[in-house]
């Protein structure tokens, strides 16, 4: 879409950052509109919506919009995105170890400034699956880097709790 069209979307999403349970009609309402301006086929389309439907409680809904997205190509920044708000979506509703098999990959795509929320996410998604061990391997991972101090030792105890057990 033009850069119109995003500047909109992103001051809609920006009018209602931390958008009140009052005001998620108001939200999903702005993002349709938004989206009629958008071809059919379109994948911006179901993302924004799984976005509005996701960022006000309804991860049900958000799933099946998700996926149409990624169906209809949506690839690159939203398309990362997109792959970790479905897994969080499919963990809160219950299909955690849908959610793992899709984002596990995303642990050796490109890196980008969502590399955290990727770990974030899939270690959730590990507790929600009695995995808790590879997940706290994840999240030590990721947070090491941005310690002032004690990197390399939060780096070891990282790859110690994701090593198999004696």
């Amino acid at each position: 879409m033009n850069q119109n069209w995003e500047d909109r979307v992103a001051a809609a999403w920006a009018d209602f950052d931390d958008c009140p349970p009052e005001r998620a009609p108001e939200l999903r309402a702005v993002i349709d509109g938004l989206v009629a301006e958008l071809p059919d086929d379109s994948p911006l389309g179901p993302f924004e919506r799984a976005c509005a439907w996701d960022s006000t409680g309804h991860s049900d809904r958000a799933v099946p919009l998700y996926r149409e997205a990624l169906e209809r190509g949506l690839t690159g920044y939203r398309g990362r995105r997109a792959k970790i708000q479905l897994s969080s979506s499919l963990r809160n509703t219950g299909q955690a170890e849908e959610a793992v098999k899709l984002l596990t990959p995303e642990l050796d795509g490109p890196s980008d400034e969502l590399d955290d929320a990727v770990r974030a996410v899939l270690a959730l998604c590990l507790s929600s699956l009695g995995r808790d061990r590879e997940g706290l391997s994840l999240v030590l991972g990721a947070l090491a880097p941005h310690l002032p101090r004690y990197q390399r030792s939060m780096a070891r105890y990282a790859r110690a709790l994701a090593a198999p057990q004696a």
